[in-house]
């Protein structure tokens, strides 16, 4: 009886609307077709999923870092918040891959930089640093990520910890943070660690910006520094962090409570500033740190099996597809990349699921870091960029 009804109000509700369509004429009521075509193009535009980028000039930084600078060319560059990154889809020696790099420059432009390290023994990065020529075009997606200030919860007392290339996302951050301080009150205290004083990029600029702007303190920190080099030495632990933070006129510490404190650096850097920080006092929903991409060396892990190599080979089922074979040190990802399956990528580092893959058998390695929904958890899915094979798979893409 139920069902009989429903039919019935459904079948009067279709006899009431097409009656209502064959009584209303031109000019009545208002037709959102057009608006709500017009809302979808506008939210393309403001959020692309692909952008087509060329390469304008390159900026040498470092012995071992470049800017590349690019203009957009399918259409105008998207807003984007300072600190946030896109990701480069590649063809390195006939391989399809990417890699995400933080943008640079600052949202006021016209143009969209990338500043590039050097990683020893990388397969992407020698590549462009190498290769990539003015004129050259690449395909990127749009501006993503969540490494950025915002103003209503994170207050204008700001400390940057910053490590190695992890200072590029900074840059952004500061140049808009510090033309923001015009007309609201923010106070910013960089502090740049660095292995070697030839490696630090950005030096000078940041000098100059620090002479000019009086809420911005500099402080270059330098792990192995040259003979007789008078500035800091050491590493971002807690007493350095103290001391740095300390009034110049009492001496005194700060409330460190009411600071916000952003990481970027090398993987085994978060793992040092976390822990100085917490010795601090500083709460951790003051803290905000951006993801920095699979670890260099996985089996230093917390929780890697000892009795498994990094050069251990498995066998990984693609379900329906073909099998190959997987290096238990390299993630599950860039595997299957090198034997031509491309999986949908963005941040490469654990966080936005994008390459997520149902793991239908096996174990695999999920590093400490990597933010793997429950439900994905629940429901066998698995993190490709940072799943490390400890045994023969089979995956379902």
């Amino acid at each position: 009886m139920e069902i009989i009804n429903f039919l019935s109000d459904a079948s009067q509700y279709l006899r009431v609307s097409n009656r209502r369509k064959k009584l209303r004429q031109p000019g009545q009521g208002y037709d959102y077709v057009a608006e709500i075509k017009s809302g979808r193009e506008m939210v393309k535009s403001l959020h692309p999923k692909r952008m087509q980028l060329r390469l304008l000039e390159i900026i040498p930084e470092t012995p071992t870092t470049k800017t590349f600078r690019f203009e957009r060319t399918d259409a105008p560059l998207p807003p984007f918040r300072p600190g946030q990154y896109i990701n480069l889809f590649l063809n390195v020696d006939g391989v399809l891959t990417s890699r995400p790099y933080s943008i640079s420059s600052p949202p006021e432009t016209d143009t969209l930089d990338l500043t590039v390290k050097e990683k020893p023994g990388g397969f992407v990065s020698p590549y462009l640093l190498n290769e990539l020529q003015v004129g050259d075009e690449l395909q990127t997606t749009g501006p993503k990520g969540k490494f950025y200030y915002e103003a209503l919860t994170d207050g204008g007392d700001l400390v940057f910890l910053a490590g190695g290339s992890g200072i590029t996302p900074f840059m952004s951050i500061l140049k808009d943070a510090l033309l923001i301080s015009q007309v609201e009150p923010i106070k910013i205290h960089l502090i740049y660690g660095s292995r070697h004083l030839e490696d630090v990029i950005f030096g000078l600029e940041l000098a100059e910006l620090a002479v000019n702007h009086p809420n911005f303190n500099f402080s270059l920190v330098i792990s192995e520094p040259p003979p007789r080099f008078e500035g800091l030495t050491g590493f971002l632990d807690a007493n350095l962090i103290r001391q740095q933070l300390a009034d110049l006129e009492s001496n005194e510490i700060p409330d460190l409570a009411h600071k916000k404190f952003y990481i970027c650096g090398p993987n085994e850097m978060y793992k040092f500033c976390l822990a100085a920080l917490i010795e601090l006092g500083v709460p951790t929903h003051r803290i905000k740190r951006e993801l920095y991409g699979p670890p260099d060396d996985v089996t230093l892990e917390p929780g890697w099996p000892e009795e498994i190599a990094a050069d251990q080979i498995w066998r990984v089922e693609i379900a329906g597809l073909k099998h190959i074979q997987a290096p238990a040190g390299e993630p599950l990802m860039n595997s299957l990349e090198r034997h031509g399956i491309v999986v949908p990528a963005v941040c490469r580092a654990g966080s936005c699921s994008a390459c997520r893959v149902r793991l239908l058998s096996g174990r695999v390695f999920l590093p400490a870091g990597a933010r793997l929904r429950e439900s994905d958890r629940k429901n066998g899915y698995i993190h490709s960029c940072v799943a490390y094979p400890l045994e023969d798979l089979t995956i379902r893409l």
